[in-house]
């Protein structure tokens, strides 16, 4: 049997009172897309920092790779959200990839000629070769994290870490990370963990989702979770789910419940 990507037993995750997810069991294949959607403070950022070892669990275990998890690992890429760099940061295009090939070894980067192949690899990978020697700072919100999937997945992760990568892009270019994101996903094998508040962009591409909300959890396919019945119980409130010309519409619960301003960020909601 194929040793899973990442796994999650009984894990469990509280700050003080307030427990995020609890008793979570959670496998993750190789080449597998995970789409983990949910409110605001639900705890999906701090699962990716779990998975990262910048967080520990309050109970449960984690593993990646069939071992304990480590602050660092070069099998495990990471995307962040949207955050355009200061203008006048001169770090060129390339130079952000070459960070991804050798950013972990001591004193100043040295790119060799193989390092500087690679770094050129890479970039046409990403469709950013003709910006290889621009400022990233002058790039567009859609290339600038085309470089930063590019720096993600330089060191061919097992696992790819997504927080958010879609946000602050305009529709077209959510479709061209999404795809690139994908694309790169099935070249390396590598499994997808991507956090988003809206699944449709991506709903094509996902084998399963992990649904936080209220302290509760579901792990399914989109049909399975992404129901009328499933969310309501997730919310405690009515909730309904239409699928309409490939997308999902939801239509949020009554005024005061604080549902509508979640479920129209994270899965597209009609009001």
């Amino acid at each position: 049997m194929t040793t899973p990507v990442l796994s999650l037993r009984q894990a469990t995750l509280s700050f003080g009172s307030r427990t995020l997810w609890n008793n979570l069991n959670l496998e993750v294949q190789p080449g597998e897309f995970l789409a983990v959607l949910g409110p605001n403070g639900t705890g999906k950022t701090s699962l990716l920092k779990t998975i990262l070892g910048q967080q520990q669990l309050s109970s449960g275990t984690i593993e990646f790779l069939g071992g304990p998890v480590a602050q660092g690992s070069r099998r495990i890429g990471y995307i962040p959200q949207q955050k355009l760099l200061d203008e006048g940061t001169p770090l060129r295009a390339r130079d952000l990839v070459a960070f991804g090939v050798n950013g972990n070894r001591w004193g100043l980067p040295i790119n060799s000629r193989a390092v500087r192949r690679q770094v050129d690899g890479i970039l046409e990978s990403v469709g950013a070769t003709d910006y290889a020697d621009v400022p990233v700072a002058t790039l567009s919100g859609g290339e600038q994290q085309r470089i930063r999937v590019g720096q993600s997945i330089a060191g061919n992760p097992s696992l790819l870490l997504c927080d958010e990568p879609l946000i602050s892009l305009d529709l077209h270019n959510q479709r061209q990370v999404s795809e690139l994101i994908d694309a790169q996903r099935k070249a390396l094998n590598t499994a997808v963990v991507f956090v988003t508040h809206d699944v449709n962009p991506i709903l094509e591409m996902v084998d399963r989702v992990l649904y936080l909300a209220g302290g509760r959890f579901r792990v399914g396919t989109p049909d399975e979770v992404l129901r009328s019945e499933v969310l309501s119980y997730m919310y405690d409130t009515p909730v309904e789910v239409i699928r309409s010309r490939g997308r999902i519409v939801v239509l949020g619960a009554p005024e005061g419940y604080g549902v509508h301003d979640h479920l129209e960020h994270h899965v597209g909601v009609a009001t």
